[in-house]
């Protein structure tokens, strides 16, 4: 994950600036135990300002609005009761190349702070800290102890002191050309290593760009530089120092093919290079900074979470599938074994028909079958008579009789929740990896489900009717659910539900009665829908299609061809009791889906 560094933290503070001063503080809102939200009212908009304090993704600007979810932390209580209802008016810079902002709240725009809220963007030493306008401490996201740190203690009621200064040498737009160069190039090393080392203030990321800006290579040593190198790259220098001393930023989120997704607030010094040119790197303009970074990190946040979350179920469904079929080997095992009850009723009734012909001490007797009148063999318990061995075998008879009543009912109780849990780990087999927000939406949506379900514990302190109503409000919010979307070449739109609660959601409340459902036949896999209006008619093509995108959308996607059921909604039911998600079907017609004419229509082959 990219950090936020002097230079972007320059181009926030400035977008901040030009758009957000002077603002009223309208409400404060923490997220999490890192994130907090301010909303900001000026004259001619309302947004929701973001800060960090993250280790790894400390940051502020303009953000998306955050969820409606409860607040339970102190530190934003102590923010919305000293600077609830005053005025931003100031954002500044602590002091040159230092990542820190000053931002000041008063009454009115044009009186004098009261409150200064420092933003600390310092990586794993990140901070947010409230104080007075007599620099005393208020409050604090981290308090930090003597014991914890004799240089700069951070508790409420002390006094607020400024970062320690930072060592080595600043950029300086009048440091010549020959200084410069000797400085970057004294040991010798990889060119952009030796950036970072050489001055304070210039991160990976910036060195990067610069090196891209110069048409380097981002493995070049500085050994092998030429003079014309050297003065490409001090020109790439100065104009990134040009840029910050004029705050002229560029946004862009930039794909490149040696490297992670990132982001650049310059990307006006990279549109010349031959980097972009020659597409190693690719340059995706974005609005402005604060856009760029609001997107950035909530998809590294998003993307994060995702696999953590899929992790979690996937490993919990493995687990319990794995419990599951085992118990249901052993229901099937002691059901092949009831198979044989006739067998000891049948030797019972032998040995008693041949009572004659036992000795005492038998441990096996030898008998003709009143059927077949082939020789049987009947093992003996020598301590036993004729009679107790016979009585054995009647009551292993019965035993087993009734073991088969018992064990019935229990291996379907069983292959039905087996039946359920693929259902649920298909779904996050078809979206092994993040690609949009609405693919996270639907795995929380499944966690929430196997919470409900009892297959897993629910750590967010809040109850299942609370989780259920947050949960319809991000519907309400959305006005419609994030169902796979896709049109078909007669025009006609197809609905596919991402997990149990979408597929119960698009058969018994999307669908209408001139509607098509169709599904893998007994195999795992999405509730699809082919919408229709009255007097519709679908051609044979749409419904090939439908059927190979329920095929994809299913356990059986690797397979060339699967069986597919579509019927009309009105011949789906969801029987009294059954999971979520479980349906049954009647008066059902079947075409075979092909998985791989799917994938083609939906990478648009």
């Amino acid at each position: 994950m990219q950090p936020v560094d002097y230079t972007t933290l320059l181009a926030a503070s400035a977008g901040l600036r030009t758009h957000w001063l002077p603002a009223r503080c309208e409400q404060v809102y923490q997220r999490d135990r890192y994130t907090l939200f301010i909303a900001l009212r000026t004259i001619e908009a309302k947004g929701w300002l973001a800060i960090s304090w993250h280790p790894q993704a400390a940051r502020i600007h303009m953000a998306s609005p955050p969820p409606k979810q409860p607040d339970t932390f102190t530190f934003s209580q102590q923010l919305k009761h000293q600077i609830g209802g005053l005025a931003l008016i100031a954002i500044d810079v602590l002091s040159p190349w230092e990542r820190v902002l000053d931002l000041q709240f008063a009454r009115r725009p044009d009186e004098p702070a009261l409150w200064h809220l420092y933003v600390e963007i310092m990586g794993k030493y990140s901070n947010v800290i409230l104080t007075a306008a007599d620099n005393l401490i208020v409050t604090a996201a981290h308090q930090v102890s003597e014991q914890q740190s004799s240089v700069r203690p951070i508790q409420t009621g002390r006094p607020y002191v400024h970062p320690p200064a930072i060592r080595g040498k600043l950029p300086s737009p009048s440091e010549g050309f020959e200084d410069w160069r000797d400085r970057i190039s004294l040991i010798p090393g990889k060119l952009k290593k030796m950036l970072v080392k050489a001055s304070s203030g210039v991160s990976s990321s910036v060195a990067t760009q610069l090196i891209w800006s110069a048409d380097l290579s981002v493995d070049i040593r500085t050994d092998e530089l030429t003079e014309d190198h050297w003065q490409r790259l001090f020109q790439a220098w100065q104009r990134w120092l040009d840029c910050l001393s004029t705050e002229t930023f560029s946004s862009a989120a930039i794909d490149a093919t040696t490297g992670k997704a990132s982001y650049t607030v310059l990307s006006d010094l990279l549109v010349e290079s031959e980097s972009v040119k020659s597409g190693q790197v690719v340059l995706n303009p974005v609005k402005n900074e604060q856009t760029l970074l609001d997107d950035y990190y909530r998809y590294q946040f998003n993307q994060e979470e995702f696999r953590r979350l899929h992790h979690q179920l996937s490993q919990t469904l493995k687990t319990r599938l794995a419990k599951l079929r085992q118990k249901a080997n052993t229901f099937t095992t002691r059901l092949q074994q009831s198979d044989q009850a006739e067998d000891y009723r049948r030797l019972a009734d032998l040995l008693m028909a041949h009572l004659s012909e036992w000795q005492v001490g038998m441990t096996k007797i030898e008998l003709t079958d009143f059927e077949s009148g082939q020789p049987v063999v009947i093992s003996l318990n020598p301590e036993k008579n004729a009679v107790q061995n016979a009585q054995v075998m009647y009551k292993q008879h019965q035993k087993l009789k009734r073991a088969r009543s018992a064990v019935m009912p229990l291996l379907a109780e069983v292959k039905a929740e087996i039946n359920y849990l693929d259902q649920v780990e298909d779904s996050l087999l078809q979206v092994p990896a993040y690609q949009s927000e609405a693919d996270l939406a639907a795995l929380k949506e499944t966690q929430l489900e196997l919470i409900a379900q009892g297959y897993l514990r629910d750590t967010s302190g809040r109850s299942q009717s609370t989780q259920a109503a947050q949960s319809r409000n991000r519907r309400k919010e959305k006005d419609t659910i994030d169902f796979r979307r896709y049109t078909v070449p007669q025009g006609l739109e197809i609905l596919i539900g991402r997990n149990n609660s979408q597929n119960e959601q698009l058969t018994f409340k999307q669908a209408s009665d001139y509607d098509l459902w169709f599904h893998a036949q007994e195999i795992p896999g999405s509730h699809v829908l082919l919408r229709l209006d009255a007097g519709e008619v679908p051609t044979d093509k749409t419904l090939q299609l439908a059927a190979s995108l329920a095929a994809y959308y299913s356990r059986a996607r690797q397979s060339d061809q699967v069986p597919v059921v579509y019927t009309e909604p009105k011949n789906v039911y969801k029987p009294k009791g059954a999971l979520p998600g479980m349906v049954i079907y009647k008066h059902e017609q079947v075409l075979w889906g092909q998985p791989q004419r799917a994938l083609d229509f939906i990478d648009g082959k």
